[in-house]
């Protein structure tokens, strides 16, 4: 179903209320990660509060797309997303990382059971979510009965491992895996491109038979027409590359690789961070869509 003007609205006050959430949560624990769980909030709202299918109430439905998230690191946003769309309790967001949570530093499914996968080994996710996709293919024929989303991080494309899944699902034609790549430039020693160059990154994928799109990470409706497109493709898998902006609705922070791994800790950096974030609020939670 095409995203309406009031469900984008929708979609954006959700966003916002999610990343506030991330920014408490972070600052409770006094560690994490700030710029990636900020920039994959529009992404990951999308997916729970739009195109997914998956039940809050029954979270071992057989019939749920099957969501794994390869950048461990972003846990954040996956936690604050599922607890505002109704998995567990909203107040629960504040043990992240302490002892004997449920919400661990990386995903950890023997810790909370409703995620699919445990992560934190970059480069790990994509072949989990390809084993996934050729079972639930050998299960119920060439398409599948269900997607299964892959979400990764443009810097675990560093490691080797990446490219054998990449080219595994692209021999095996796998129409039933979508990949999102957060394609924000950063990693935790700098920018991607110095590190080590990805570029020309859609030719790569091209070349191992994929279906590859590239969006603004913040532009809902894009978003939405990119996964409509992914779903209707049949005999490779699909990569979704969404340009988006490390540290999304925080300007001080924005584009800033420092903050890919450490979160607001001064009271200079809790006010700037909470002020910005209360300022979208006022403004109805829209921030600005197009990738800058």
């Amino acid at each position: 179903m095409f995203l309406t003007d009031d469900k984008i609205k929708f979609l954006e006050k959700k966003a916002l209320d999610i990343r506030r959430s991330i920014i408490d949560m972070l600052i409770e624990a006094k560690s994490g990660h700030t710029a990636g769980p900020l920039d994959m909030a529009d992404v990951f709202t999308y997916l729970y509060f739009h195109a997914l299918k998956h039940d809050p109430k029954n979270p071992a439905w057989p019939y749920r797309d099957l969501v794994v998230l390869s950048n461990g690191h972003i846990c954040p946003v996956l936690y604050a997303t599922l607890a505002h769309a109704g998995y567990f309790s909203v107040k629960e967001l504040m043990t992240l990382r302490k002892l004997g949570s449920r919400l661990q530093g990386h995903p950890h499914r023997d810790w909370l059971p409703i995620l699919e996968t445990s992560s934190g080994p970059l480069g790990s996710g994509l072949s989990q979510a390809v084993g996934m996709a050729i079972a639930d293919r050998m299960d119920n024929g060439v398409a599948g009965s269900r997607t299964v989303v892959c979400l990764m991080s443009d810097g675990e494309l560093d490691e080797g491992n990446s490219w054998e899944a990449i080219a595994l699902a692209g021999k095996e034609k796998l129409q039933n895996l979508i990949v999102i790549l957060d394609r924000n430039n950063i990693q935790i020693d700098g920018f991607t491109e110095n590190v080590m160059p990805l570029e020309p990154l859609p030719e790569k994928w091209l070349h191992f038979n994929w279906h590859v799109q590239e969006v603004s990470g913040h532009d809902f409706r894009a978003i939405d027409q990119a996964y409509l497109q992914a779903k209707s493709i049949s005999g490779r898998p699909s990569v979704i590359i969404a340009h988006t902006i490390p540290s999304k609705g925080i300007p001080e922070f924005e584009r800033q690789y420092e903050w890919h791994g450490k979160p607001p800790t001064t009271p200079a950096e809790i006010e700037i961070a909470r002020a910005a974030l209360h300022e979208l609020r006022t403004l109805g939670g829209k921030i600005k869509s197009e990738h800058q």
